[in-house]
């Protein structure tokens, strides 16, 4: 079998990691894996696990250039000939749709958000078979484009479970981690992504400043990059951690590698989006290292979580009832490493996705 998987860029992101874990795991089950894209930090990785990167532009939204790139893609797509073209956003499903008119080659795609609804948006649904990464995105592409039962199915994203396994914690770098930030006998509450409005960081924040009334010990890590166009967002959240006088209790990371120890070294991982998950692919990790999650009422987390169990909801904005939750959950006790083995691992991902690859190649 040959595939081409096709997304804008390959540089950070759920919808990129999920292209990189695939391709090397099309390459070990003896498929010939192919990735285009615009290119990113991430295209190198694609070459090392044995597939093949294609640079070409499906990012640009420019429709000036739309008809010479559907052209040189259609002499691409001749060269390659793959049994199934896999599209994962907007703009390369587009091209595809254009370029693939006389080809004929079959065509997977993955809607991975809650992209808004209109012409835009409907080609992801302009396929042979539609994947959705949770049952939130089946239900809103369903009631939004009418698509029928035979031709759309739940792929939840594929947590690995080399990676984020408790037994292959690194347990050197927790070690220093904790002495860089000083997190030693602290209670840590970790949020890990980029930092953005969408984020809610001040719901995150707020509820430290109440956990700290009963427990001063208590550790914010916020894990995750500043661009520069999210500066004066970052800096109204240090004037917000001032006011609260929390100085000693929030700490930013910026970007980190070794996700799967931060998790690990977590009392609480606490997700607070203001705009639904598509799926909650951090959520799903720290769960699988016995990490309780505490998210907001909303979206793909809402497969992943059970109340009780493995962690909590609470309503977004709600520092109140997040505090609350961040208390209650980490007395939690459970066997996250399996619950995600049997529900949301890499090896379900493959499977699902090449049971779909079959289906509509024996059409």
């Amino acid at each position: 079998m040959r595939i081409v998987q096709l997304l804008p860029e390959l540089n950070e992101g759920g919808v990129e990691r999920g292209v990189v874990e695939l391709n090397r795991e099309y390459v070990k089950n003896g498929i010939e894996s192919f990735v285009i894209s615009n290119g990113g930090k991430l295209e190198e990785i694609i070459k090392k696990d044995g597939g093949t990167h294609l640079k070409f532009d499906v990012c640009s939204k420019n429709i000036f250039s739309v008809f010479s790139r559907v052209s040189k893609l259609k002499k691409i797509l001749k060269q390659l000939n793959p049994d199934i073209l896999h599209v994962r956003s907007r703009v390369p499903a587009w091209l595809i749709y254009l370029a693939n008119k006389s080809l004929n080659i079959k065509v997977v795609s993955t809607v991975h958000g809650f992209n808004s609804v209109g012409f835009y948006s409907s080609i992801m649904t302009k396929a042979d078979y539609v994947i959705c990464v949770s049952n939130s995105i089946k239900e809103y592409i369903q009631k939004n484009y009418n698509t029928p039962n035979d031709i759309i199915t739940v792929i939840p994203r594929g947590v690995d479970l080399e990676v984020f396994n408790p037994l292959n914690i690194d347990e050197d770098f927790i070690k220093s981690f904790k002495n860089e930030f000083n997190l030693d006998d602290k209670f840590i509450v970790s949020s890990v992504g980029r930092v953005t409005q969408l984020k809610d960081y001040e719901t995150f924040i707020k509820a430290i400043a109440l956990i700290k009334q009963t427990n001063e010990k208590v550790v914010g890590l916020i894990v995750g990059g500043v661009r520069s166009d999210k500066q004066e967002y970052l800096n109204s959240l240090k004037l917000l951690i001032k006011q609260l006088d929390l100085e000693e209790n929030i700490v930013f990371t910026g970007s980190q590698s070794n996700i799967a120890s931060i998790y690990a070294l977590s009392d609480v991982v606490v997700s607070s989006s203001k705009k639904p998950e598509s799926f909650g692919r951090a959520v799903a990790e720290a769960i699988a290292l016995n990490t309780p999650v505490v998210a907001t009422n909303h979206g793909g987390v809402k497969d992943i979580i059970v109340e009780d169990k493995n962690g909590y909801f609470f309503e977004i904005g709600d520092e109140k009832e997040l505090s609350q939750k961040v208390l209650k959950a980490q007395d939690l006790k459970f066997d996250g490493y399996n619950y995600i083995k049997e529900n949301f691992s890499l090896e379900n991902m493959l499977n699902m996705t090449l049971n779909v690859y079959k289906k509509v190649l024996s059409r």
